[in-house]
């Protein structure tokens, strides 16, 4: 809790060094609560996936863990215990240096007795504290605010143990932060097991895309062969025109699509367009029309990348190819899907270029599609939008659930909101 200079503090609270907090509440600096310490070795040579001791060497600190180090993550591993600093018990690790200054001073707490391998770059804090409730402490918006201030390089920010030495904390007494760190840590295991869910969902959804998309597996109801057409006989191929970003907006009177959202923005299905202009540039599109990118910089696979517009007149930009249907040939959505499953690696063939990656109308028109008749292919897109709808739906409680904890750590890390 926050109060100005010249504020009273409400009652029950008093004003501090790091603002407002509880009247029983004490600022500590790190010296006073535990010891600090820095890691050793673990380089990509001293680390493997099997071995008899766990490691987490630096990257892996704010790649892999949360606030609290869930050890069924740790994926390196070590034999030799002398090429590294070995810790037996609670502490609190933190990342010394990273390239993005967001990473830099990361917390994770290792809270059981398990002997792991702590690599070099990072800091490791034994401290009589819970270990759980500071790394939750360290990870609330002015407690990184404050880390970075401290952290010292250009390129490369980096953090020491002497630059947590006075480092100062409010603390609860020792029950409290339990019981904070606890009440955090449940939010932590339910959005764990959101995590888990998704993954399996993705993998379910995958499975079926590559059984349905390819005849492997038929709905009920349907037989019969599937049809082998060329793309270039049942669509029109386009390209989209010039559309400046700079003429870009969130509140114009036109709907409209530049092609690097095709990648970032949007996927299988376009069913509400978040760009607007007031330009009267760009393709305007018809519903069905099929989008992919034309270029990219990374390689000739991401240009397997179709989405579904199911919107007339949005603005399309330049290098976006248009795939039009001629009269109602096929499902815009099951196209859609099977192109950038099935036909993924024959796309990414077609491609040219080697520093800058392009896909041609003129090319994409060979590729050959084995279809089933109409009906089928809305049937599976019927279903592969169903299981769309179910991971948004995951995915949305998801975010939901971290907005609850940040607001749960903003409430009860500065003792605002008090557990009974």
């Amino acid at each position: 809790m926050e109060v100005k200079p010249g504020y009273l503090c409400p009652k029950g609270y008093k004003q501090t060094e790091v603002g407002a907090i509880p009247e029983e509440w004490e600022v500590k600096r790190f010296c006073e609560i535990g010891k600090l310490s820095k890691g050793k070795g673990l380089l990509k040579e001293d680390i493997k996936r099997s071995g008899s001791i766990p490691a987490i060497p630096y990257t892996a600190l704010y790649t892999d863990y949360s606030e609290v180090l869930d050890y069924s993550l740790i994926k390196w591993f070590i034999d030799d215990e002398s090429q590294s600093v070995i810790v037996r018990e609670p502490c609190l690790l933190l990342a010394s240096s990273s390239n993005m200054e967001a990473n830099t001073g990361k917390a994770s707490a290792l809270v059981g007795n398990t002997p792991v391998a702590i690599g070099r770059e990072i800091i490791v804090f034994k401290t009589s504290s819970d270990c759980k409730f500071i790394s939750y402490l360290l990870s609330t918006a002015s407690y990184r605010r404050k880390t970075l201030t401290l952290a010292r390089g250009t390129t490369i920010k980096h953090v020491y143990p002497a630059t947590f030495h006075g480092y100062q904390v409010a603390l609860p007494p020792i029950p409290e932060q339990r019981a904070i760190a606890e009440a955090l840590s449940d939010v932590d295991a339910l959005l764990g097991g959101l995590d888990r869910l998704i993954a399996k969902k993705r993998d379910i959804k995958q499975a079926a895309m590559q059984q349905l998309l390819t005849g492997q597996t038929r709905l009920p109801g349907f037989h019969g062969e599937w049809e082998v057409k060329r793309l270039g006989s049942i669509a029109d191929i386009l390209k989209g025109s010039a559309l400046s970003k700079s003429l870009t907006t969130t509140s114009g009177a036109r709907r409209c699509i530049l092609y690097g959202e095709l990648f970032t923005t949007y996927g299988r299905v376009i069913s509400d367009v978040f760009g607007r202009t007031n330009s009267s540039e760009g393709c305007p599109s018809m519903q069905g029309d099929v989008l992919m990118p034309g270029s990219t910089t990374t390689t000739g696979i991401d240009l397997a990348t179709a989405s579904a517009l199911l919107m007339d007149d949005v603005a399309l930009g330049g290098d976006i190819i248009i795939i039009r249907r001629k009269g109602d040939a096929y499902d815009s959505v099951f196209l859609s899907n099977y192109l950038t499953q099935a036909r993924r690696q024959q796309i990414a063939e077609l491609t040219q270029g080697i520093t800058i990656h392009h896909l041609y109308g003129k090319d994409l028109k060979t590729l050959a599609l084995e279809l089933p008749p109409v009906p089928e292919q809305t049937a599976i897109a019927e279903v592969l939008t169903e299981m769309d709808a179910e991971l948004a739906g995951l995915e949305q409680r998801r975010e939901k659930t971290r907005a609850l904890k940040q607001a749960m750590m903003q409430e009860l890390l500065t003792g605002r909101t008090r557990l009974a």
